[in-house]
């Protein structure tokens, strides 16, 4: 069954396309993204233009850091301490590329 609009929605487009409103849009004469999930498009295309980035994005970059303290580091307890979290690091990095990835 049609959505009960679905003619006006219908007519709408059809007298935009005559005033030429659909001419010269951005993209025009390129393919489609393809989009492995399309439920979750809209929200991933609003995230990216809001200059979102995803969370194993977020993780490489706060890794760098600790690799970059590790260096800088003598304390040795605080070297263990930055060695434990680096390692925890790269697995939480690897479980997010995963779920991004889905």
């Amino acid at each position: 069954m049609d959505h009960p609009l679905i003619d006006l929605i219908h007519a709408r487009i059809a007298e935009a396309e005559a005033r030429g409103e659909f001419d010269d849009l951005p993209g025009a004469g390129k393919p489609l993204p393809r989009l492995d999930d399309p439920e979750a498009a809209l929200l991933d295309r609003l995230a990216q233009e809001a200059g979102a980035v995803p969370e194993f994005v977020t993780l490489t970059r706060r890794l760098a850091a600790l690799r970059e303290e590790l260096r800088e580091t003598s304390d040795r307890d605080r070297r263990q301490q930055l060695l434990r979290e680096i390692s925890t690091m790269d697995a939480r990095i690897d479980l997010a590329r995963q779920a991004h990835l889905r």
